[in-house]
């Protein structure tokens, strides 16, 4: 009798413990949750008090609400996957349904936008909800290996071939809209990379954690005096003494991050420098990740700019560096972000 009151003590105890995790990890659901969604209302409504007083809300004129909803819904699955949204997508929505409908609806933000301006364009418009669908079922039906396979190199070129050659800049053809086809392309490669190949070691977190963001800032520091005393020697950067005013400061930092440093750093660290570590030597990984980093910043002007090739692939090995510390791709934000809003604001 005393044995078995043991064991009903024993299972009691076990099932307390198993409540009392099941319990943690619901509230720190919940927490996430809430500060997710506060973060995103606090973001776009940042955005659209900021625009509608710029030149670009000038510039759209009656079109800017739907321009606007148009941002809001692909900057949605960036923000959300930060904070967990990935793996629930994942863990609850049948597999057929997670790549056959799902990635088509980022093709509804053009559809939205063009359907007002009046410019609605059928080939651009079912190329932007193929185009998803079709990445997501190679990956999910030919079950690639866990290391970097073909369907990858293949997903990937597909991808930057999209961005590089500006075949979705049609969709939203406005000076002021040129960064909505890139969020479009980082919310294919999020979801193909976070929900279908399940990726793992990626860190695409943007739960604020102390860590990240001082190895961020360290990689920071170690890049600052040579960037500035390379890009000074080489007279690629001339210095700008004028002070900005704390809203112009505040800005470029929001914008930087969210805009430039998210997208660049989910691709070229969390998914293609992951994914050359499972071929290669970390270091090798870092060296070529960091060299078509600094490549597919060729475009800036008119011809080959060299000087910020070198520069830009530099920079590359320290935001490589801060996402290799701990795998958290919030350092590299971090770092890449603080390089960006330096030299804007200091440097020409």
């Amino acid at each position: 009798m005393k044995d078995y009151a043991v064991i009903r003590c024993l299972g009691l105890e076990q099932s307390f413990t198993k409540n009392h995790r099941y319990d943690r990890m619901a509230h720190v659901r919940t927490h996430r949750s809430t500060l997710a969604l506060a973060g995103y209302a606090a973001i776009l409504l940042a955005f659209r008090l900021g625009l509608e007083q710029s030149s670009i809300g000038r510039e759209l004129g009656g079109h800017f609400r739907y321009a606007f909803a148009g941002f809001a819904l692909l900057l949605a699955p960036m923000w959300f996957f930060g904070f967990g949204a990935g793996e629930w997508i994942r863990e609850r929505i049948r597999p057929r349904l997670l790549v056959m409908v799902l990635p088509a609806m980022l093709g509804f933000p053009y559809v939205i936008f063009a359907l007002h301006a009046g410019n609605l364009h059928w080939p651009l418009a079912a190329a932007m909800f193929l185009l998803p669908t079709a990445l997501a079922a190679l990956l999910e039906f030919s079950r690639p290996p866990a290391k970097l396979s073909w369907q990858d190199c293949l997903a990937l070129s597909v991808l930057v071939a999209a961005y590089m050659l500006h075949i979705f800049a049609g969709a939203w053809p406005f000076a002021g809209l040129a960064a909505l086809p890139k969020l479009y392309v980082a919310d294919i490669a999020l979801y193909l990379y976070v929900v279908v190949r399940r990726l793992e070691g990626m860190g695409y977190s943007l739960v604020p954690r102390l860590s990240a963001i001082l190895i961020g800032l360290r990689e920071w520091l170690f890049f600052t005096p040579i960037g500035v005393g390379l890009g000074l020697a080489l007279g690629f950067i001339h210095l700008h003494r004028e002070m900005p005013s704390g809203t112009h400061a505040a800005a470029a930092v929001f914008v930087t991050f969210l805009l430039i440093a998210v997208p660049e750093e989910l691709f070229f660290r969390g998914i293609l420098q992951n994914l050359l570590e499972t071929r290669l030597r970390p270091c090798i990984a870092l060296v070529i990740a960091s060299a078509l980093f600094g490549l597919s910043h060729f475009p800036k002007g008119a011809a080959f700019n060299w000087r910020y090739v070198l520069l830009a692939t530099i920079a590359g090995v320290f935001y490589g560096r801060a996402w290799h510390a701990r795998r958290q791709l919030l350092a590299s934000i971090v770092t890449h972000t603080a390089v960006d809003v330096v030299w804007s604001l200091w440097f020409r």
